[in-house]
């Protein structure tokens, strides 16, 4: 029921979480919804739909909706308390990372590890909620806010970890599906797309976590899926890009090499390729927390899937995750919707080096089945070890976990691909595993009005509107009697030190 006049807040809320600025007082509600008799989620009461709650974290708005919902509601699960789950974190966070492949981890879902891999997946998302794909915005293509302020902007305040460095990568020709393309006249580059970023955790929290914990979170792409197409038939060695391997062997998928290793010499924010970029924050940061224990974790979504591996195995194969005394820092993947990557010898080289990989992927899902439709890892092991070394057989990485929405009583049965792909969905469908046949049952209480942030996914009954985040007015202000896009601060680009630390790792040019 629409409504056009304030309605006085009720006792129990059901948070709309917009991350962008209110545009109503947090007293008054966008409109008001009266659930049916049948609404399986038994809400006993009237409830509101807030436009926003700007101060708060996602992870407090989550408890929030929890309060929302009816206390005697079976499908939230209060089996373990936040301080006993971060307590166990501290002590059991190399198994949580994959010490060992997540045996008895999965199945049943561990309750720590769905946290984990929930708060993670959160950061991969931040990627998209931050960047501006407004093909008419002069900042299309960049992160819509600041570094220093990345995670308080996104209403993530409470999470424990600062950015430290902004992301780029150049188009080309092999992926022009993949970016983003302005159409302001005066551009604030013509050949850069914000990518992803890396961020480590404070004092208080590494204290929680126990150690000091690097994240790296790559962005998919945020055009559809035609992006898909784009992918070749064939792998290239990752040698043939200069990057160190001694098995000459180990080949990926060119598209993604290409986006790793491209850069422009002319533009600021790509005369350092992604790859020089990672290598060199990755060089100051373990020196910089020489002595403590490190985790580095990498995560992403689709096409940022195929970074955090290639990233990945990057970071190891040039033993920048070595300490001083030479031990190793813990490297993880949480892939989510990744396509495969590389051959088998791609696969073997990541496990020789220690790297662990946990890909979770919704079965329906049309992404994580290319490239290598036809000669892949599904194929019988005596078939597979004829073919491995042609040129377009790929296999996955890591450790599977399997997920499918039609569990979930919340979702439409959309063949839409871009519902079954989307990462809020993904998020939504871990809150609810529990483990192979078993009922779906939400153990953390995410709002279920996420998944229909960027698509249209949810049940009608639910009366959340299809694709509701937006920012608002698209970025325009109204200044002296005319709408302009608002301006904003220099764009944060590449830190002064960036070619140091490159020299430090062995890279360097004579460009710079």
């Amino acid at each position: 029921m629409l409504s056009s006049m304030a309605v006085p807040l009720l006792s129990s809320t059901i948070v709309f979480p917009f991350s962008t600025k209110s545009q109503l007082p947090l007293n008054q509600t966008l409109f008001s919804i009266s659930p049916s008799s049948d609404s399986h989620c038994s809400w006993k009461w009237r409830t509101q739909l807030l436009l926003h709650q700007p101060s708060l974290p996602i992870s407090t708005r989550t408890r929030n909706v929890l309060s929302a919902i009816s206390d005697d509601d079976s499908e939230v699960s209060t089996q373990f308390g936040e301080t006993e789950n971060e307590t166990e974190l501290a002590k059991k966070w190399r198994e949580i990372h994959g010490s060992g492949d997540w045996a008895d981890l999965l199945d049943p879902m561990n309750p720590i590890l769905r946290s984990e891999l929930i708060r993670y997946g959160e950061m991969a998302q931040l990627c998209y909620d931050a960047f501006v794909y407004d093909p008419y915005s002069k900042y299309c293509g960049t992160s819509r806010y600041p570094l220093e302020s990345f995670f308080q902007s996104l209403g993530k305040e409470n999470e424990g970890y600062q950015v430290t460095r902004f992301l780029y990568a150049t188009g080309n020709i092999q992926m022009p599906n993949s970016f983003i393309k302005p159409r302001f006249p005066k551009l604030w580059s013509k050949h850069a797309n914000w990518i992803g970023y890396v961020a480590v955790s404070d004092d208080e929290t590494s204290k929680r976590l126990g150690r000091r914990d690097i994240v790296v979170a790559w962005r998919g792409t945020v055009t559809k899926l035609e992006w898909v197409e784009d992918l070749t038939d064939y792998l290239v060695p990752v040698s043939s890009r200069k990057i160190k391997c001694p098995n000459p062997g180990v080949m990926v998928e060119s598209g993604f090499l290409d986006l790793y290793t491209d850069k422009e010499d002319e533009c600021e924010f790509c005369k350092f390729s992604a790859r020089e970029q990672i290598l060199a924050e990755m060089k100051r940061l373990m020196e910089k927390f020489n002595g403590e224990e490190v985790s580095i974790t990498i995560t992403g979504h689709s096409l940022g899937s195929a970074l955090a591996m290639i990233s990945a195995y990057d970071i190891a194969e040039m033993g920048l995750n070595k300490t001083s005394d030479g031990s190793s820092a813990h490297v993880s993947v949480f892939s989510f919707a990744g396509p495969r990557v590389g051959n088998v010898q791609f696969r073997e080289r990541l496990n020789k080096l220690g790297i662990k990989v946990l890909r979770v992927v919704n079965i329906h899902d049309i992404v994580p089945k290319s490239p290598g439709f036809i000669f892949n890892e599904s194929l019988p092991s005596w078939v597979l070890k004829m073919i491995e070394r042609l040129p377009m057989t790929y296999v996955h990485v890591g450790v599977l976990l399997k997920l499918d929405h039609l569990d979930s009583p919340y979702l439409r049965r959309s063949t839409d691909p871009g519902c079954s792909h989307n990462l809020e969905a993904y998020l939504h469908l871990l809150d609810g595993y529990q483990g192979k046949g078993m009922k779906f049952e939400r153990a953390i209480g995410r709002d279920p009005a996420l998944v229909n942030k960027s698509c249209d996914f949810l049940e009608d009954k639910y009366v959340v509107p299809p694709k509701w985040r937006q920012d608002e007015n698209k970025g325009m202000v109204y200044v002296d009697g005319r709408w302009v896009f608002a301006d904003r601060s220099d764009i944060d680009s590449h830190p002064e030190d960036t070619h140091y630390h490159l020299k430090k790792v062995g890279l360097f040019s004579d460009n710079y």
